[in-house]
């Protein structure tokens, strides 16, 4: 019996991935059907990249090729840096939604829900958020600059999303000369509500510092050591107002972290007072969870 519940065990999490990715794949091919090519929209990063090759192609050349023969080898470099730098399993996740949302583009016929452009931009970019936040709860993404932007969040502790909005912005110029700028400027929305979604609901990759005044430093320490499995620097001074002693805590921890850490620390010391704020640029040391 415990054999088999540790397979169980064993299996769930896998199921999980398999099922989130499937989920968010199939969303993604959905929109791009539904709500992108009924707009004429770019939908920004490789995918854009894919479908203004696609409609170069078949406007100017008359040569017609699928969603998937040109989506999947324009991925070979990330899925390279995702191989070397991200984890083996988080790359072969990502590459079931690279090649499964591919089908599902080149499979599934046209579905035309509105014309209304804007409103095709707006909730076009919201559901594309979703379902990369879909695919990045369970370890994978949608692939081409999701593995870039990821690279340099955990290699080099910067927040890249926005710098990824502003290359595409470059390519979606790009769209706008050859089919239009209305049609560019509406897929800049696109994917800034894209951006927004992912930015407002996953936050693993994102830091926050505490400051924390208080007068149960080690009590406080020991509950960020086990909720984060990060360190923090103690730091003696005084109270400009009564001339006495304090102790300041200086940690930094992942956004998703900060407010099981806040509430710990209400729990052992409630009169500390604590600072949050963004962490925008981090150098140095800082601990990552494993990948699995």
């Amino acid at each position: 019996m415990s054999s088999l519940y540790e397979k169980e065990s064993k299996f769930k999490p896998i199921l999980k991935r398999i099922l989130f990715c499937t989920i968010g794949a199939c969303i993604i091919g959905f929109n791009i059907k539904s709500f992108v090519r009924t707009g004429g929209l770019f939908p920004g990063g490789f995918a854009g990249i894919t479908l203004l090759i696609q409609r170069s192609l078949d406007t100017f050349l008359n040569i017609k090729i699928s969603y998937t023969m040109i989506y999947i080898p324009l991925n070979l470099i990330p899925i390279y840096i995702g191989i070397k730098w991200l984890g083996r399993n988080f790359t072969i996740y990502s590459l079931y939604v690279i090649i499964l949302s591919s089908i599902v583009v080149d499979l599934l016929p046209d579905i035309v829900l509105t014309y209304d452009i804007l409103l095709i931009a707006i909730f076009g970019g919201i559901i594309n958020g979703v379902a990369i936040w879909i695919c990045l709860l369970v370890g994978a993404s949608a692939g081409g600059t999701d593995f870039i932007s990821i690279y340099f969040s955990e290699m080099k502790g910067k927040d890249a999303w926005n710098y990824i909005l502003m290359g595409n912005v470059i390519v979606l110029t790009v769209a706008g000369i050859l089919f239009g700028l209305d049609k560019a400027m509406y897929s800049i929305i696109f994917q800034f509500c894209t951006t927004q979604v992912i930015q407002n609901l996953f936050k693993q990759y994102r830091k926050h510092t505490l400051l924390i005044i208080t007068n149960e430093p080690a009590s406080v320490y020991g509950r960020i050591k086990t909720i984060t499995h990060h360190d923090a620097t103690l730091f003696m001074g005084v109270g400009m107002y009564q001339g006495s002693q304090r102790r300041m805590i200086y940690s930094v921890v992942g956004s998703d972290e900060v407010d099981a850490v806040l509430n710990a620390i209400k729990e052992v010391d409630p009169k500390a007072f604590v600072n949050v704020m963004k962490t925008e640029h981090l150098g140095g040391r800082f601990y990552r969870k494993p990948r699995i």
